[in-house]
């Protein structure tokens, strides 16, 4: 049954609110994969504060061109679902990356970050990075090291002072 010019106006609105929400979005092809295993994403999408929402690509299109974003989802291939991270940037590429490596079943397309489209490449190899604490921990542990080793060469010079009057004390 056709959707009515309420209805299809009604989508668009919902789905320009998510866009204006959201700090990620990622274009899923969901062909082919059951109802069960996609509610299985939907809760994994949920508990990372990000939501699914499948719509026709023509509403998406309307949908991205009111938000000023210049991109044709028609050009995507397959049945196309629309996750938007509302967390963090990184999130929602994960929890897709994950379930379509897990389940072998669906594909990313591309996605959004701060406005600016990635490819699938792309978008996978954001989904890759390790966690955002994972990497902040390794940012400090860089910016540590030069003031860590120069403490460290300080003590060392201390450490041979020592050994040196130790041993003349010992030959005395």
């Amino acid at each position: 049954m056709p959707l009515t010019r309420e209805k299809k106006e009604n989508i668009v609105k919902e789905l320009e609110t998510k866009i204006d929400r959201q700090k990620s979005i990622v274009f899923m092809d969901f062909q082919g994969i059951k109802v069960k295993d996609l509610s299985v994403l939907r809760n994994k999408l949920k508990d990372q504060n990000s939501e699914m929402k499948v719509s026709k690509k023509s509403l998406i299109n309307i949908a991205l061109k009111n938000r000023n974003i210049d991109f044709n989802p028609k050009n995507l291939s397959g049945e196309v679902a629309v996750i938007f991270g509302y967390e963090d940037e990184v999130s929602s590429s994960k929890a897709v990356y994950q379930f379509t490596k897990e389940s072998k079943m669906g594909k990313i397309l591309g996605g959004f970050v701060d406005n600016c489209y990635y490819g699938e490449e792309d978008v996978i190899k954001l989904a890759e990075l390790p966690p955002k604490e994972q990497l902040i921990g390794r940012f400090m542990g860089t910016i540590n090291a030069p003031a860590s080793n120069f403490v460290s060469v300080l003590s060392g010079n201390m450490r041979k002072l020592v050994t040196v009057i130790s041993a003349i004390k010992d030959k005395k």
